[in-house]
């Protein structure tokens, strides 16, 4: 590990603007991902800034009947939360799949959906990695393909993003609140938030240099089935080959989120309107573009077989 220094952030523009003054900066918190990365020289950020004592650890009701969730909210606190439990059973169900409780109860959910890639040739600095080094190319493309994704892909860079929590916030349809190094704020929507890799896989989303996350928002529950399936190599604390997250109401009309197939939480507003016609059309039109290798071609039946366990669930 690189040597760094260090500070403790008192408010979320004060964060914002020291990270603003040394552009290798990183915001740390749970930690869970950043020093993994830091130890294997992946991330060498120059300064750290701590926003562990920020005080966004709480999840309020908004006036419109929606959730509010601190940035420092641990993943274990979010899911257990009463109100998170009953209104929006999808969260709770995808954050329990994501990891071991000694890391929920670390992790937080604004690193949550900052996580990078678990791509191993992004992990090893021997390999060729667009991610971590722009313009060095792409070993994934030759190499050993079966995790990585099948649509949203680019000749740069097919890696998926790894958070379970994500894929239900997307179908729930979360906010991201920001604030920015001079005190402004703005809301992204979360659908807007990630971006794909293109010719730049590096830029992973859309928030500007020195940008904090403060807070995620749900809007009104919708009601309905809340269901999460994780399709994965073990039963438990593996990332997904194929995650479905839905929400499916007693009509059979809903929405689908899907993970491990993405470069982001992938959901198609198209698809949702063909919830009534069966998995096999709903599949149609999420992987429409789909543009696979020989070795995770399995991903296009998984969706499909998935999210028609799903139904049926739903059904029941």
């Amino acid at each position: 590990m690189k040597p760094f220094t260090y500070e403790r952030a008192t408010s979320p523009a004060q964060a914002a603007a020291a990270a603003a003054r040394e552009p290798r900066t990183k915001f740390i918190a749970g930690g869970t991902n950043l020093l993994d990365l830091m130890k294997i020289e992946v991330e060498a950020p120059d300064h750290l800034v701590d926003i562990n004592g920020l005080g966004l650890d709480s999840i309020e009701a908004t006036a419109d009947g929606g959730l509010r969730i601190g940035a420092l909210v641990r993943n274990t606190d979010l899911a257990a939360d009463s109100r998170v439990r009953r209104e929006y059973g999808l969260l709770t169900r995808a954050l329990v799949a994501g990891a071991s409780g000694q890391l929920r109860n670390k992790a937080t959910t604004a690193g949550n959906l900052l996580q990078r890639t678990r791509c191993p040739y992004f992990y090893d600095t021997h390999q060729a990695c667009n991610k971590r080094l722009p313009g060095s190319g792409c070993a994934a493309l030759g190499g050993f393909s079966r995790s990585h994704a099948i649509v949203g892909v680019s000749n740069a860079c097919i890696a998926v993003h790894p958070s379970d929590m994500a894929v239900a916030m997307r179908a729930l349809d979360a906010t991201v609140e920001t604030v920015q190094p001079d005190g402004k704020t703005r809301r992204i929507a979360l659908a807007e938030f990630y971006k794909l890799p293109g010719a730049t896989p590096h830029i992973e989303n859309v928030l500007a240099p020195a940008e904090l996350i403060t807070a995620v928002t749900l809007p009104r529950p919708v009601g309905g089935r809340h269901i999460y399936h994780k399709v994965r190599d073990r039963a438990s604390y593996a990332f997904a080959l194929v995650s479905v997250a839905a929400i499916i109401q007693p009509d059979g009309s809903g929405r689908v989120a899907l993970g491990g197939v993405a470069p982001m939480p992938w959901r198609t507003e198209a698809a949702d309107a063909r919830m009534g016609d069966g998995a096999k059309a709903v599949t149609s039109v999420l992987l429409a573009q789909a543009k696979t290798t020989p070795q995770n071609a399995m991903k296009v039946p998984l969706v499909e077989r998935t999210l028609a366990a799903v139904m049926a669930e739903a059904r029941s």
